[in-house]
Formats: C-alpha cells, sequence, structure tokens
C-alpha cells in the first residue's frame, strides 16, 4: 500500500511539473512575441512570433530529459504532443489577448 501511494504522489508531482512547465513557457513566449514583434495590427500577421513559442516547445524537451522526470522508455510522442499543444495553446490565447488589448 504505501509503495502503492508513493508512485502515485510521483506520477502527480510529475504531471503537475510538467503542465506548469507548458503554461508557463507558453505565457512567455507570447511576452516575448509581443515584445519583438509588436501588438498592432500588423504584428498579428508577422510569422516571426511563432519562432518563439517553437522554441519554447524545443527547450521543454531538453528541459524535461536532461531533468530526469521521466525514465527513459516513459517519454512517448503522447508526451511530446502534450506538450506542444499546450505550449502553443497557452501563447496562442495570452498573445491573442496582448493583440486585442492593444486593439481596443
Amino acid at each position: 500500500m504505501s509503495t502503492e501511494s508513493i508512485s502515485d504522489r510521483r506520477e502527480h508531482i510529475r504531471s503537475v511539473s510538467v503542465t506548469a512547465l507548458s503554461a508557463l513557457l507558453g505565457v512567455a513566449a507570447a511576452l516575448a512575441s509581443a515584445n519583438w514583434v509588436g501588438v498592432t495590427a500588423t504584428a498579428a500577421e508577422n510569422t516571426q512570433a511563432l519562432a518563439f513559442v517553437v522554441g519554447a516547445i524545443l527547450v521543454q524537451y531538453v528541459l524535461i530529459n536532461a531533468s530526469g522526470i521521466y525514465g527513459e522508455d516513459e517519454f512517448g510522442a503522447k508526451h511530446y504532443l502534450f506538450i506542444a499543444f499546450m505550449t502553443f495553446s497557452l501563447w496562442f490565447v495570452t498573445w491573442g489577448i496582448l493583440l486585442t488589448a492593444e486593439a481596443s
């Protein structure tokens, strides 16, 4: 019973850590996009802003693999897709809010 609860706790901490890192780096990428590209109507069409979200996704892959949060055989395609989706989603929403706030 105690081994099961430690394993469940480790799994929960790992899930929260990966989700929080994805969310924070997604918001940071949006702020970096807003600072680099701007928040005007022409900046919304600039594709350079995507470089920050792609960079944030790649940095997370390196950080997660280097930190050893997952074992060698536990980090699969589902995890890569989750990190990419969460980071892009938070970047998209945050950058959209920043663009909308400047437009109004």
